[in-house]
This record gives C-alpha cells, sequence and structure tokens, in this order.
C-alpha cells in the first residue's frame, strides 16, 4: 500500500499546483446560477461573496433590543462547554456539548456580561434549527439562495442560525453538504483544507461522550457507552502537533475572514475549523449533495486514504 499512499500524496500536491488557489477569492456580487456551478461548485473550490443578501432586513434588524423583544421568550437549544470546543476530542474521548434548554434572552444576557455563568454557550444546534425553533426570524431573511437553488436544482435541506461567545471553537472537519455561511453580524474566520489534502490530516476513532455540567457548575465527561465509536480529528489546526502528526506539514490550509454581510461558499467535503468575534451572529444553508457525481469522486479518495492508513 505505500505506493498508492504516496501517489495520493502527490496527487494532492497537483491538485494545488495546478487549480487551487493560494488564497479565497471574492465576488462582488450575486452570481449567475450556471455560472457559479460551473467556476465553483463544479471544481469545489470556495469563495467569498459580497452583497449577495445585502437585501434582508436581518443585516440591520438582528440588535440585541430586537432580538430581545422578538424571540427573547424562546426556549432554544444552547450548547454549553467548560472551554468551548463542542464535537471535539479530548484525550481519548470525542466530547459533545451539555445540551440546555434556556430562553433567547438567558442567552443575551450571558453574551452582553449581563450574567456570568460557567462555561461557554453557544447556539449551534443544526440541523435546520432556525426554521424548528426561531421561524419568527424568517420574514428578516429569505428561506433560501435563489441562485445557489437554482444552480443545484433543489432547495436547501437545511438552515441554520448561530450565535455564540468567541471562546466557542468548532473544531476541524468536514461535511457532505454545500454550504453557504451568511455572517450577518461580527465575523467568522475558517480554516480550509481541500479534499485532496486528506492524506496528511490525522484521524483517529474515539469513544463518544457528552459534557455534563453539575450543580456547581462544574462540568464531568459522562461516556455513551451504547454508542458506536466515532473517527474524529484530532489535530488542532491553530497549535498542530508536528512531532505527533508530521504528515501535516505538507498540508496547505488557507485562511480566512468573513464579515458581516458577506458570504462564504464553502464546497462539500472541505475540512473546515471556525472561530468567531464575540456575539457573532450567522446563518447558512446546507444543500444535500450527497450522490452528487464530485461527492463520489471525494469519498472514493477519501476511502483510499483510510485504507492506506491503517495496512
Amino acid at each position: 500500500m505505500e505506493p498508492v499512499k504516496k501517489k495520493l500524496e502527490a496527487f494532492s500536491l497537483e491538485a494545488h499546483d495546478l487549480y487551487l488557489n493560494r488564497s479565497i477569492p471574492y465576488l462582488d456580487g450575486p452570481p449567475e446560477p450556471l455560472q457559479f456551478y460551473r467556476d465553483w461548485v463544479g471544481p469545489n473550490q470556495p469563495c467569498i461573496i459580497r452583497k449577495s443578501f445585502s437585501h434582508w432586513p436581518a443585516l440591520s434588524r438582528w440588535t440585541p433590543d430586537y432580538l430581545r423583544e422578538k424571540i427573547g421568550s424562546k426556549v432554544i437549544s444552547v450548547a454549553v462547554t467548560p472551554n468551548g470546543y463542542a464535537d471535539a476530542v479530548a484525550g481519548d474521548r470525542f466530547v459533545m456539548p451539555d445540551e440546555h434548554q434556556m430562553s433567547f434572552s438567558s442567552v443575551l444576557d450571558i453574551i452582553e456580561g449581563k450574567v456570568q455563568d460557567s462555561g461557554v454557550f453557544y447556539v449551534q444546534k443544526q440541523c435546520s434549527n432556525l426554521l424548528l425553533e426561531l421561524p419568527e426570524l424568517m420574514d428578516d431573511m429569505e428561506p433560501h439562495i435563489p441562485w445557489m437553488s437554482s444552480a443545484l436544482g433543489k432547495l436547501p435541506d437545511a438552515v441554520n442560525f448561530w450565535l455564540g461567545e468567541e471562546s466557542a471553537v468548532t473544531s476541524m472537519h468536514k461535511d457532505h453538504y454545500e454550504n453557504l455561511y451568511c455572517v450577518v453580524s461580527g465575523e467568522k474566520r475558517f480554516i480550509l483544507l481541500p479534499p485532496t489534502d486528506r492524506p496528511f490530516i490525522p484521524y483517529g476513532v474515539y469513544q463518544p461522550a457528552v459534557y455534563r455540567r453539575q450543580d456547581g457548575g462544574e462540568f464531568e465527561i459522562v461516556d455513551q457507552t451504547d454508542s458506536d465509536k466515532v473517527p474524529w480529528i484530532p489535530l488542532d489546526p491553530l497549535d498542530p502537533d508536528l512531532e505527533r502528526y508530521p504528515d501535516y506539514r505538507q498540508a496547505h490550509p488557507l485562511c480566512c475572514s468573513v464579515k458581516a454581510g458577506e458570504m462564504l461558499y464553502l464546497p462539500s467535503l472541505w475540512f473546515h475549523h471556525v472561530q468567531q468575534s464575540h456575539g457573532c451572529i450567522a446563518v447558512n444553508f446546507w444543500y444535500d449533495m450527497e450522490y452528487d457525481i464530485k461527492y463520489n469522486y471525494f469519498k472514493l479518495l477519501e476511502s483510499l486514504c483510510d485504507v492506506t492508513a491503517t495496512v
């Protein structure tokens, strides 16, 4: 299998030389659907799009005062962790957050510093939490991105709402969705790696567990013994352990900041790590393309990487 591994590594380097950008390009407005598919979706390349949702009332309306009045009493799901890392490797465990049910106003109180509480709070439930938990906000935005829906020939499978503290971090992972990530206020900071860098990205298999916050505010880790082990990336791209994971030296991470009013197109199966400014609000649209030719091509590449890593 060593020759296959070498070929995969060479393929990754060739991809960077042939067609991958060394920085994330910007588009100055909403693209034409067919052109966007040809230039970005097909080649599986990310870009940042300006002025694509500048007509949303949310950009000016979604202040703390407005949100308190509109949805302050709504009870929503909030992820709470001791260190800001939810769905991440901690030692020999893959640890998920403690899910709290609390009012939206209570979340704002913590983010604005009006209430002190232990842990780091992040509205990040996904699974279309905007439609299911906060439908009152849909009047302030579009339910989908028309040019993207036209390009892909379908509506989004999920629309998600994100709000959290600066300490809340999304660990390195990938999704099988075509993702449009719209920053409404604040700033999101992404570290991105293409699927072709998979030979250089370490994976492990971990016992799943969850954080549980005690009455005194301290956290414990509770194993989910009835669940299958979880494959996940143990490496932190902010401080990679290159002695333990030397292959990561050959990876080509791209860093970008997405500011209020900007949209990131994040193609399926791109690895990404996310940070944010304090109180940042974002909405993202997931388009499930699991049966797309592009998706299956990169899944085959990943399967080859997994095989070469285990022999």
